[in-house]
């Protein structure tokens, strides 16, 4: 019953799913029938056109997009307004792939998607042939860090799985990981975009991309910053400290008007970091608009 609340609490306040909110509790009503009858069966979804995913009962790395049409709405719609076929997505952090999906599957730009976790790789890999999206995005199943080598890395907590910290070090549900750079991977593939969501970890992940963050074709970083990295001792202000030597501000992206503002700080959840404002805000007043709910943004 907590799980629903919460779910309705999502639709009433998400900035389309509130515009539309018959259409989207008729959504969630059909999922919570469909799921019901095999929650542990991957069903197809419509996604964005043309792309699908695949979805099942308690998949929450997903199944926001069936109620909602954009998870993420903000941060995903900011992604298709900006990139182009030329560009690189990298996806840190990738899940089952939402956002690789958009990149690749509607922008058709090309991406890297890292996930750490091998059931979770599994549906990613699913979903990235289920769209015929071989050709456009290489996945890799590994964890993202400061240098490389091996980590501990939890194993059946959905979309918040995370590399253990000291006091999670004897819980049972952990897998070993290989650790790579993302310097290792921009080397030859220059990203114009990256997201990063690694529940915590993203000052490891920001110490192994020094020479990334350099490159002139990098534009945005979609970072979430919301206290989680306080489990390992870090602390978030020394992230945004670090974007800002770079050159990169926070901004907030509102996807109806295609205005972007300068915020004061990060904000609780994702933070989109920019720089060369000129050509972000360009890149998006000319972006395709999306056909979502019955609406075009």
């Amino acid at each position: 019953m907590e799980k629903i609340k919460r779910t309705l609490g999502f639709i009433f306040t998400h900035p389309i799913s509130k515009r539309h909110p018959v259409k989207s509790l008729f959504r969630f009503l059909l999922w919570q029938i469909q799921s019901g009858f095999s929650p542990s069966r991957l069903y197809v979804k419509r996604f964005l056109k043309p792309v699908k995913f695949y979805a099942r009962k308690g998949l929450t790395g997903i199944t926001g997009n069936i109620y909602a049409g954009l998870h993420e709405f903000n941060d995903m719609a900011f992604l298709l307004h900006f990139l182009r076929p030329e560009d690189v997505f990298f996806d840190v952090g990738a899940n089952v792939g939402s956002f690789t999906l958009l990149a690749s599957g509607v922008c058709k730009a090309s991406s890297i998607a890292i996930e750490p976790v091998s059931s979770t790789f599994d549906i990613l890999n699913k979903n990235i042939a289920l769209n015929k999206l071989q050709e456009k995005v290489i996945t890799i199943n590994s964890a993202a860090g400061a240098a490389k080598g091996i980590v501990t890395f939890t194993s059946n907590e959905d979309t918040t799985n995370h590399v253990t910290a000291e006091n999670e070090s004897n819980s049972p549900h952990t897998i070993s990981v290989q650790v790579i750079t993302i310097d290792s991977l921009a080397a030859d593939n220059s990203p114009a975009l990256i997201k990063i969501d690694v529940e915590g970890y993203e000052t490891e992940v920001l110490k192994g991309m020094g020479n990334t963050l350099d490159l002139p074709v990098l534009k945005a970083i979609i970072i979430e910053l919301n206290g989680s990295g306080a489990r390992y001792g870090y602390d978030e202000e020394k992230i945004h400290q670090q974007l800002l030597a770079k050159k990169f501000k926070p901004y907030t992206y509102d996807p109806f008007t295609r205005q972007i503002a300068e915020a004061a700080s990060f904000g609780k959840h994702n933070t989109i970091y920019c720089r060369d404002m000129d050509f972000i805000t360009h890149r998006l007043s000319q972006g395709a608009g999306i056909p979502i709910m019955g609406e075009v943004i």
